[in-house]
């Protein structure tokens, strides 16, 4: 698939793609495609390529946020330091988090073992970590969930939900379990103010890995609990 048509907004400073899953923002040490390898297919006319303002995991599909140049980058990466920006996640997880609803407030910090690698853990001396939950659905043992991180730790949102909520994110293979249908996470909005501008705004549709697993767009028109 060629990037730009994954476009979702586009204008002078900034676009937004519905990044795969599998596709790793910035090159892998093995080699392969990234977003930023692949650059030169969202100039679009531009004489730069864009750069990437934050970061997605390479399993975790949705918005991305790019900057067509120097100083819409450092304005970007500022509203996210500042937390200015609006992301929402959809993830499905194994089985129904306690509630309907709630904030999740849980320092994490990184942890190394020879034996396993590094991961990130809930730990109260780390770095401060926040994110809205809300349960959408259930199906044959799974949750639908959207999820609102109002910071932008590593791993976040899959620490949160398997070591708070104890919903793993299915597909995760460090915090949970691999799963056939791939890491359950898409990022299907992100919304920045511009002062004087019109704000960046955009939506990935649900990809089709979640509706294979019995679950509707709810953010689509006909989208809904089930």
């Amino acid at each position: 698939m060629h990037l730009a048509d994954c476009l979702l907004f586009d204008d002078a400073e900034a676009l937004v793609i519905d990044k795969p899953s599998g596709l790793p923002v910035d090159p892998p040490r093995d080699g392969g495609p990234s977003v930023t390898g692949r650059g030169a297919e969202l100039k679009l006319g531009f004489v730069r390529s864009p750069v990437p303002a934050h970061r997605l995991d390479r399993d975790t599909s949705g918005c991305l946020l790019l900057a067509r140049h120097p100083k819409a980058l450092k304005r970007f990466q500022a509203a996210f330091a500042d937390r200015l920006v609006v992301k929402t996640y959809l993830a499905i997880v194994a089985g129904r988090p306690p509630g309907e609803d709630g904030l999740i407030n849980q320092p994490l910090r990184k942890r190394s073992t020879r034996e396993t690698g590094w991961r990130m853990v809930a730990d109260p001396a780390g770095q401060s970590a926040e994110t809205a939950w809300q349960w959408l659905a259930s199906e044959g043992g799974t949750s639908l969930l959207r999820l609102i991180p109002t910071t932008g730790r590593t791993h976040q949102l899959r620490v949160h939900c398997a070591d708070i909520l104890g919903c793993p994110i299915i597909g995760d293979p460090v915090y949970g379990r691999s799963d056939a249908h791939g890491m359950m996470l898409h990022a299907s909005s992100l919304k920045l103010p511009r002062p004087g501008k019109t704000d960046i705004a955009a939506r990935a549709p649900l990809p089709a890995r979640f509706t294979d697993m019995g679950y509707a767009d709810p953010d689509a028109p006909s989208g809904g609990r089930t």
